[in-house]
């Protein structure tokens, strides 16, 4: 993906403070990466953990990913400060990957979450200036704009602001820290 490719897709809200293990379940960790059939199941538990109001996952029913399905309708998350927080499993942004989430909105990530996003490859961490959380519905439909920094609310005709990649764009463009640092000529190419 280019660090300047527009993203549009339906968001899903969560609140501050979201946890790997509330993004990916410990007791979900079972599958391998490695293997199709069973990687898809990190996509399937994705944000499965135990809603409740301080935990910053959605109340309702309202999933991520439908019951029996390995994909879900939304392709944006939207949470509130410290995503990502928790354990360094790089299981996390994987699973949310898989799942077919292609970027996160927050004003702030866990550091270890954000890195294991870029350096794997798996979604873009974007961060806003402002808590979008309580700004956007789940459901509504946004467009990221990178080279423009913000994000356009389609569903409620508004826009938000986002701060540029910085550094870790050539990375995100590139698809991850190794195929970047083959690009690069930093390790030999396969």
């Amino acid at each position: 993906m280019s660090n300047e490719q527009q993203i549009e897709g339906k968001a899903f809200v969560l609140g501050k403070n979201i946890d790997t293990d509330q993004i990916i379940p410990a007791e979900h960790l079972v599958y391998s990466l490695d293997d199709p059939e069973e990687r898809k199941f990190y996509g399937r538990y994705a944000l499965s953990g135990v809603p409740d109001a301080e935990s910053g996952l959605p109340e309702g029913n309202t999933p991520l990913v439908e019951e029996d399905k390995f994909e879900s309708e939304y392709s944006i998350i939207v949470g509130g400060p410290n995503f990502g927080c928790g354990s360094s499993r790089e299981h996390a942004p994987a699973s949310l990957d898989i799942a077919g989430i292609q970027a996160i909105i927050a004003p702030t990530f866990a550091r270890i979450f954000y890195r294991n996003s870029v350096d794997g490859g798996f979604v873009v961490p974007y961060e806003s200036l402002e808590d979008l959380s309580s700004k956007v519905s789940t459901g509504d439909t946004l467009r990221i704009d990178p080279q423009n920094r913000s994000v356009h609310n389609i569903t409620q005709d508004e826009t938000y602001e986002i701060r540029p990649l910085g550094s870790v764009a050539d990375i995100v463009q590139a698809g991850g820290i190794f195929e970047f640092a083959r690009k690069e000529g930093m390790i030999p190419c396969q």
